[in-house]
């Protein structure tokens, strides 16, 4: 069962309802969720709470910047429940997660949330979905719907019985005498227990101790645990299970199979290309290049942050990830991002919910590289991203033409310097201003206006159609009937 759903319209606080577990505080940047997180409940049947009938939910990030990790949680749920919130009506997320489903041929549960609120209006939002091919029960379609309210509760219990009524005319069922396999549906690298990975188990058995691999890595099941993190013997379908045992992190979204041994687990591996710099864009020659050095909590973060900042303006700096991966930020990233500087400009080494460990910290003061940041939230991570890439661009040079003159009279030379009568064609003079002059259609040279007078007083400004005397300075001699472009050029920020 995967929850999906735009930003804020309230997937994790309908899973915590669903729970009965209530916030303790507020998780970094709101209520986002960052990363999948599976969880499971027993629904009653008539007996006792342990003999009902298990839901395993897939929580997945609402905000666009997350499309792939809805995508994969969208591929391996059975149903898909859309949350919409009903006083926002449907968004553009809503929208994705919409095709997303039916690409993923998985029936689809709506979940029209925030009833309790004030504005909430559920006739407006059938009517949205309809539009986008959603038709709900209650309009004459197909689609079963629900209201609900995370605060309240309301429509929770519904909700689940909903979902086993589709779960059982779906036909929704598992083999649990075929060897176990599923789907990583995240992972990271435990400083303490070393690769670490959540699965969703679709068929067979996974115990204590079976050897497991995917095509990137295999290793033997050395402890298993529940969503709570209590260990566990063994994990049936659609459980979701936290592995302990990889000989290396397992790659988001990949396919897992228990072996009957570590050899044919080691023989299904497919030989890994070796990694290059991975441009977010491509470069050209007259562009800058900025070096990234990614570390993160879990995999599942890389691909939404690359996804985030390619979404970047680059067509001025176009960012490179040298390398990108999961754990603490360590020696070997501060070594990298010191050989690695792009035209004069350090690599950046990013931390998202990871800290660097204290000797990289030692090591990266000593070696003088600066360029570590950390984050708690991928906005502000993003944001530091594009800062920097404005911090380094060079200030741009930008030219306004104030006012055209054309010299009706020559009063004084010396040296560099003429006192010259005009009248302004267009526009406004100013003193202080740069000057070109042309005569005819060709630029003869270039000059400064000195002082301005009218009428014989000295003045600041000029306007169109007034005649003026201008002190000019310049390395060209100015004739009658000649015009003067008087323009002023200032140094401004880079902008991406």
């Amino acid at each position: 069962m995967v929850v999906l759903g735009h930003i804020d319209h309230g997937k994790t606080s309908l899973l915590q309802a669903i729970r009965k577990i209530q916030f303790t505080g507020e998780k970094p940047g709101g209520f986002i969720t960052q990363h999948i997180g599976a969880y499971q409940v027993a629904v009653p049947t008539g007996r006792q709470e342990k003999d009902g009938r298990k839901i395993t939910f897939i929580d997945t990030p609402g905000h666009e910047a997350f499309s792939q990790m809805r995508s994969r949680g969208a591929k391996v749920a059975d149903i898909a429940v859309l949350v919409v919130d009903t006083t926002q009506g449907v968004q553009a997320q809503t929208k994705e997660v919409i095709s997303q489903t039916k690409l993923a041929g998985i029936p689809i549960i709506v979940a029209l949330n925030k009833i309790d609120l004030p504005g909430a209006n559920p006739e407006k939002t059938k009517q949205e979905l309809s539009k986008e091919n959603v038709l709900l029960e209650s309009l004459g379609g197909k689609v079963p719907s629900v209201l609900t309210s995370a605060k309240t509760g309301q429509g929770i219990e519904e909700l689940l019985e909903l979902i086993l009524l589709v779960a059982e005319m779906e036909g929704l069922k598992a083999d649990i005498t075929k060897k176990g396999e599923g789907v990583v549906i995240e992972s990271f690298l435990d400083s303490q227990r070393g690769p670490t990975a959540t699965l969703i188990l679709t068929q067979g058995v996974l115990k204590t101790g079976d050897v497991l691999g995917t095509f990137s890595t295999f290793g033997k099941a050395k402890s298993l645990e529940n969503f709570r993190g209590f260990s566990i013997e063994k994990a049936l379908p659609s459980d979701p299970v936290i592995v302990i045992g990889f000989e290396e992190v397992p790659r988001v979204g990949e396919n897992f199979e228990v072996f009957p041994d570590l050899e044919s687990a080691k023989s299904h591996l497919k030989i890994s290309e070796k990694k290059e710099p991975r441009r977010i864009l491509e470069a050209s020659s007259e562009q800058k290049v900025l070096n990234l050095i990614l570390k993160t909590d879990v995999l599942g973060s890389i691909e939404a942050i690359e996804e985030v900042l390619r979404a970047l303006p680059q067509e001025k700096i176009v960012l490179q990830i040298l390398k990108s991966g999961v754990g603490q930020i360590n020696e070997e990233d501060i070594k990298l991002a010191k050989a690695h500087p792009a035209g004069g400009y350090p690599a950046l080494i990013l931390g998202f919910r990871v800290k660097i460990n204290p000797t990289a910290k030692i090591f990266a003061e000593r070696e003088k590289v600066k360029g570590v940041m950390t984050f708690e939230v991928i906005y502000d991570l993003v944001e530091g991203v594009r800062k920097f890439m404005e911090k380094i661009l060079e200030p741009e040079q930008i030219r306004t033409d104030l006012a055209r003159v054309k010299v009706l009279a020559k009063f004084l030379e010396e040296k560099n310097r003429q006192i010259l009568g005009g009248k302004v064609a267009e526009g406004e003079v100013k003193k202080g201003v740069s000057i070109e002059v042309f005569r005819g259609e060709e630029l003869i040279g270039r000059g400064k206006l000195i002082n301005l007078q009218r009428d014989k007083k000295d003045v600041e400004k000029v306007s169109k159609g007034e005649e003026c005397g201008i002190l000019f300075e310049g390395n060209i001699k100015v004739e009658e009937g000649d015009i003067l472009v008087v323009y002023i050029e200032e140094k401004r920020k880079g902008e991406l």
